[in-house]
């Protein structure tokens, strides 16, 4: 399998939860979760790094530079998604990485526990 936990995305994550940037939101992640524009309006005034720490992995055959590159976006790039960290924990069991599956799981037993 080509795509792994990003372990700097996990660091990310439990700072920003630590910090209360959260939301405990029971809707679906795709109502929350960036389209497009949004994700190219944050590159133009970030690094590519700092997108990557959005997503909770990271697919090695895409290029660095690459939106392609980083996998299971887990918020806003302003706060944690508690629906986007389950949408991340069951698309990762469906595709059996079980590496992002458990960090979304303490992820989001973090976040539960902090709101």
């Amino acid at each position: 399998m080509s795509t792994s936990l990003n372990p700097a995305a996990v660091t990310y994550a439990r700072r920003l939860i630590r910090e209360g940037k959260i939301k405990n939101d029971e809707g679906h992640w795709g109502e929350h979760n960036p389209d497009s524009d949004q994700e190219n309006a944050f590159l133009e005034q970030h690094k590519i790094e700092e997108y990557g720490n959005w997503h909770l992995g990271l697919d090695m055959t895409k290029g660095e530079d690459s939106k392609g590159r980083y996998k299971f976006p887990y918020g806003d790039f302003k706060t944690v998604h508690r629906d986007g960290l389950i949408a991340a924990k069951e698309r990762a069991a469906q595709q059996g990485y079980q590496d992002i599956e458990n960090a979304a799981d303490e992820l989001l037993r973090l976040l539960e526990k902090k709101a």
